[in-house]
């Protein structure tokens, strides 16, 4: 069954944010999906839902971001998933503020969460839905640019990004990774 995380900080304090992209997703899928999220058996929320035929599991860690990887093991493992079942969502300063990229696996490409994930699960083979977020801050400021908030101009983009990265989802729900990236990369 997929299994699908968005990657996050957990707090009020955290909410739409950049870092969080991958939490607002997860959000917009269980809208999309009429699911109620609620605690899972270990450092995470946890719904379950129905999307072409296919039960899916959509998921928000509870650790911080630079801790993801103890979230995602323990998620794998209480509902004995590969991690190839598993696209984990995040946000992505390589990539253009709307742009978004679908991979099959890789390094962490500086993502901290990710580096995290693969050190737990002790692979890079699992799939990845990257939202950009740009890379629009002062030399030394990243941690403060990722932790802010969208303009209003670039959370009206984020939302038809949103919208698209909820399709891709779908797809790679109903059809896998290799042809999610076909469609949408």
């Amino acid at each position: 069954m997929p299994v699908i995380i968005g990657l996050g900080n957990p707090g009020h304090k955290y909410a739409g944010t950049r870092h969080n992209i991958g939490f607002q997703l997860i959000d917009a899928l269980a809208d999309a999906m009429s699911v109620r999220m609620g605690p899972g058996k270990g450092p995470f929320h946890v719904g379950k839902g129905r999307h072409g035929g296919h039960n899916v599991y959509l998921v928000k860690p509870s650790t911080f971001m630079n801790n993801s990887g103890d979230a995602v093991q323990q998620v794998l493992h209480w509902y004995k998933e590969e991690p190839e079942n598993c696209l984990i969502c995040y946000d992505d300063l390589h990539l253009d503020i709307g742009t978004i990229r679908l991979r099959p696996g890789g390094s962490a490409g500086g993502h901290n969460g990710i580096q995290d994930i693969i050190h737990k699960l002790g692979t890079k083979s699992f799939p990845r839905l990257r939202i950009g977020i740009g890379d629009h801050y002062p030399k030394g400021q990243q941690a403060r640019y990722v932790l802010s908030p969208f303009s209003k101009e670039e959370q009206q983009l984020m939302n038809s990004t949103l919208d698209r990265a909820v399709d891709a989802s779908f797809a790679f729900i109903r059809e896998g990774i290799d042809q999610a990236m076909n469609d949408f990369n």
